[in-house]
């Protein structure tokens, strides 16, 4: 309990509370116990405090949704501070980026998010499907094109995440070809427009798996294929181009 000063009109000296109290004219001033603390007041702008983090935080979130463009502002938002807050990679696209022709602009996964979730989830290896459904759930994307991509193989609880990789390049391409094209495009350390390079192991891997979900390819296609691939790759420090395969016909694939 504070002290307070409370003014009140008397016209002669008495006590209060056994005290003593002064008469000044017709006031008096006399002592009492406030209950509760007055209020903060705010009297000019300069007296609110801004966390001198909180314009650049703000400036890297609005441009983060720009590049995004999530279709559900605040699932992505909920996600991306969360994400934020706890250090890990951020559902965020590099770029905008233009729909595929044969895409609406809301048709769902895209290559660009398809490397978000990629960033998000290859450090791990094998994934659980919940934590694949939730990563997929903060970037808006439709639940059901997951569950269709699920049902291309046999996963358990835990997934391989290359393999979902793949899968979702297939989603994206209209040929196996067309699907290895996107997959070397999220992979690649090369800038965007470029060779696109990946090593060969890793393509090899990539395209016999998607091979064998096609199941429409003979085995010695799929290695004679491959053969010729590492053939070239071996000339270029073990790593595979986009031209490599892209003049390959595209009725075998």
């Amino acid at each position: 309990m504070e002290s307070g000063l409370a003014v009140t009109s008397y016209s002669s000296l008495s006590t209060h509370g056994g005290r003593p109290i002064q008469a000044h004219g017709c006031v008096l001033v006399t002592e009492f116990e406030k209950t509760m603390p007055l209020p903060e007041t705010i009297f000019c702008a300069e007296q609110i405090k801004i966390p001198p983090e909180l314009p650049d935080i703000l400036k890297q979130f609005t441009k983060a949704a720009i590049r995004t463009q999530p279709r559900d502002i605040l699932q992505w938002s909920a996600a991306y501070f969360t994400a934020l807050s706890k250090g890990e990679a951020l559902p965020v696209k590099e770029r905008m980026e233009t729909p595929l022709a044969k895409q609406k602009e809301d048709a769902g996964l895209t290559p660009g998010l398809l490397k978000v979730l990629h960033k998000q989830l290859s450090p791990k290896g094998m994934v659980g499907t919940e934590e694949l459904k939730e990563k997929w759930k903060h970037l808006c994307l439709p639940e059901e094109q997951l569950e269709a991509i699920l049902q291309l193989d046999v996963f358990d609880e835990e997934v391989e995440w290359m393999k979902i990789l793949a899968l979702g390049c297939s989603v994206l391409g209209e040929s196996l070809l067309s699907s290895m094209k996107h997959a070397c495009e999220i992979l690649t350390k090369d800038p965007e427009g470029g060779a696109a390079r990946v090593p060969f192991e890793t393509f090899s891997y990539l395209y016999s798996y998607l091979a064998s979900i096609d199941g429409e390819i003979p085995d010695e296609k799929i290695q004679e294929f491959l053969n010729g691939i590492k053939e070239q790759a071996d000339q270029q420090g073990g790593m595979v181009q986009l031209r490599n395969f892209l003049s390959q016909p595209s009725t075998l694939f």
